[in-house]
């Protein structure tokens, strides 16, 4: 039942002891596809017997793109609250995700993304499954899991100047394209090298296939705990990406013998000016982020499937009954040897047998 102000009104029937969903719904207003994919959720949320919700500015772009109402949309902050909510589907790309990130990090709230961009790492299901994943979201055959998130923090003569948080990245940048910046990298309060650089990107797990991978970082399984540190095109012989502990914390200290400015990125969203001997130090935040995951998928087919990588060739492991412990390892050809094929304990096979000696 919609009231007169095409606010969502819950029929006293339904305010019994079985709450109805309430599934929030964050998209890209600016985008038509995106639209189009918000108000299908909408009707499909309506007729699974759940409630949407849409934040006002979402609403009513998306009212004005349509020149109508859309029907029977509760309205965040004024039909609900956010501890009222019980998941976030995104409907976008990875920074949909992050947008949504920003709003639901205060609550227990899990997001789900279907994926409308290109690559899509964060999105758990593709445009044409939309319809299967409202039910599935409709009906809890979901699990959760938690990202790690960090905690950002920005000091200058020992006063902290910013503090923010990331979910994939916190990108320490040159502000000049024809000027690099001088740094130091530090990890638990000794510096590990000084360099000139276009930057330093300190990722998460999830964000190690961000930012962090195009600039020659490791692709880090998300359920390891760890944070990643690369330099991003420097001038020096040892300034190799870094795996550290997750309880480590990660500085960079911007060098005052140049004047060369630099800008902090968090997720390519909130930025902050470094002036020189500024300083940006990392840790693990206590403030994960949720993912509702549908599917059982193993990590590394979800990486196989989202870059397209080559696999052609694979013959999988081998059958358990049909593996066989070998007694010797590969032959090492020395001086006077012969080599022979490792053999097996339930067969015959030839030792490796030292070359006679010619007699003299």
């Amino acid at each position: 039942m919609v009231d007169r102000h095409g606010h969502f009104a819950l029929r006293e029937a339904e305010r019994g002891t079985t709450a109805l969903r309430r599934i929030l719904i964050f998209t890209h207003t600016g985008r038509q596809e995106a639209i189009t994919a918000a108000l299908e959720t909408c009707a499909l949320l309506n007729s699974a017997g759940a409630i949407p919700v849409m934040r006002r500015k979402d609403q009513a772009a998306m009212a004005e793109a349509i020149g109508a109402a859309v029907p029977s949309v509760q309205v965040l902050g004024e039909d609900c609250q956010i501890e009222d909510v019980d998941l976030g589907v995104v409907l976008g790309g990875d920074g949909s995700v992050l947008r949504a990130a920003e709003l639901v990090r205060a609550s227990p709230m899990p997001l789900v993304g279907v994926n409308l961009g290109h690559v899509g790492f964060l999105a758990e299901a593709e445009r044409s499954e939309l319809a299967s994943t409202v039910q599935a979201l409709v009906n809890e055959t979901y699990t959760v899991e938690e990202r790690m998130t960090i905690e950002v923090k920005v000091w200058l003569d020992n006063v902290c100047l910013a503090e923010t948080w990331a979910l994939n990245e916190a990108a320490v940048e040159k502000a000049n394209r024809e000027r690099m910046v001088e740094v130091v990298i530090e990890v638990d309060g000794r510096p590990i090298s000084t360099f000139g650089c276009d930057g330093v990107v300190m990722a998460t797990p999830t964000g190690s296939t961000a930012y962090s991978f195009s600039a020659g970082g490791p692709v880090v399984w998300p359920d390891v705990a760890a944070l990643i540190m690369v330099p991003i095109s420097a001038h020096a012989l040892f300034a190799k990406p870094l795996v550290i502990s997750p309880d480590s914390i990660m500085a960079v200290e911007m060098l005052t013998r140049t004047d060369a400015g630099a800008v902090l990125w968090c997720d390519g969203r909130r930025t902050i000016e470094l002036p020189p001997g500024a300083r940006v130090e990392v840790t693990r935040s206590d403030r994960p982020v949720y993912m509702a995951r549908l599917h059982t998928t193993p990590f590394s087919e979800r990486l196989v499937n989202k870059f397209e990588l080559p696999i052609t060739g694979w013959r999988g492991p081998a059958n358990e009954e049909s593996r066989r412990p070998a007694t010797t390892a590969l032959p090492v050809i020395g001086p006077g040897l012969q080599s022979v094929d490792p053999h097996y304990r339930d067969e015959p096979g030839l030792p490796m047998v030292g070359k006679p000696e010619s007699q003299g």
